[in-house]
């Protein structure tokens, strides 16, 4: 059963962050963002001007004070022991922004919205630096870790992109749609119904691995060598889109949420570390990682060694309702899995130790 988090919202929140202090945002419709404690107590609150939607909240990774948000074509940055009105304001895009992100040094942030622009600020110069372009609406856009001037991004053009920021050009593009298979069945020919289009990035903490879920159920785990990516792994758990796809840190487990009202956790360590270097570090990662029943190991081990073995969820929660974000948080010692969706609370499930 899920812990509900209310008195903060009157309307639908779209968009959650945790930061480094476990401190957490939430941002709804009609300008309302508030703040919680770990414990599910309304820590603060403020109305953004003109009671825009706030679409995304993102704690700078170097000042966990720092709050940006964004709201209809405008960010605002907030600092957090005083909500009153935002430190600073930039409006450098055109429509609304749907993603925020923040590089690890914070010298950047990048603000993808529904013309399929991305906006990189130069946070030190207070301007922005390049404008990178998808050819729909930019639906997500994340920062790679360890590597500021590289990030990925996805839309509604079905395409996921490599950038570096010292080049105005995509490094690699992938278009989700070519990249089906023969294998894939008589799901592809679906595919001219449900297209594959890109809703959300997640990049694992090691800054080569990450997820994209996109409209047509799918979850697609790729891998970036050097200047470009490839397709690692794919697989199904959804029945209608993957809204929200995120890495837990410190581990290949992922978590997704999508339009049928499903929050899944899956564990990918045995299928992303079958392609490391040393097979023998992978084998003692896979094993750390793997559920404590030698049983679970075994199978988990099994899928490592056959490609085109079906990818089982480790955990299923039947939400109910679509998922419009979902993160990650540690309450009490134990890992918490934060729901938002069409209503005004926040939804609070606990998830298995490693």
């Amino acid at each position: 059963m899920a812990v509900k988090w209310i008195g903060g919202h009157s309307s639908s929140i779209l968009c959650l962050n945790v930061n480094t202090e476990g401190l957490v945002a939430s941002g709804a419709e009609r300008g309302e963002l508030t703040l919680w404690d770990g414990g599910g107590t309304v820590a603060g609150q403020i109305q953004l001007p003109k009671a825009d939607d706030v679409t995304s909240v993102v704690f700078s990774p170097r000042c966990p004070t720092r709050l940006y948000t964004s709201h209809r074509e405008s960010i605002s940055l907030l600092d957090v022991r005083s909500l009153k009105e935002p430190v600073e304001h930039f409006h450098v895009n055109e429509e609304e922004i749907n993603c925020l992100s923040v590089n690890e040094t914070e010298s950047f942030l990048a603000a993808a919205d529904d013309s399929g622009a991305i906006k990189i600020m130069d946070l030190d110069n207070k301007k922005v630096s390049r404008s990178l372009r998808h050819s729909n609406i930019c639906s997500s856009v994340v920062f790679r870790p360890q590597r500021p001037q590289s990030l990925v991004s996805c839309g509604l053009d079905m395409q996921v992109m490599l950038w570096n920021l010292q080049k105005a050009r995509p490094l690699w593009i992938t278009n989700l749609q070519e990249c089906e298979t023969e294998e894939d069945g008589p799901q592809s020919a679906g595919q001219f119904f449900n297209p594959p289009l890109a809703h959300s990035l997640s990049v694992a903490v090691c800054g080569n691995i990450f997820g994209c879920g996109a409209q047509d159920g799918k979850v697609r785990i790729f891998r970036v060598t050097g200047v470009k990516f490839e397709r690692e792994l794919e697989f199904q758990g959804h029945s209608l889109g993957v809204s929200q796809v995120l890495f837990i840190p410190e581990a290949y487990w992922l978590l997704t949420g999508g339009n049928d009202g499903k929050v899944l956790l899956w564990d990918v360590s045995s299928d992303v570390g079958k392609q490391q270097k040393s097979p023998v570090k992978s084998l003692q990662r896979r094993k750390a990682q793997a559920p404590a029943s030698t049983g679970k190991d075994g199978k988990l081990n099994k899928v490592a060694s056959n490609e085109h073995a079906r990818v089982l969820p480790k955990l299923t929660i039947e939400h109910g309702e679509k998922v419009n974000w979902i993160s990650c948080a540690e309450i009490k010692g134990s890992k918490t899995v934060l729901v938002a969706d069409q209503s005004s609370s926040v939804s609070v499930y606990p998830l298995p130790g490693p």
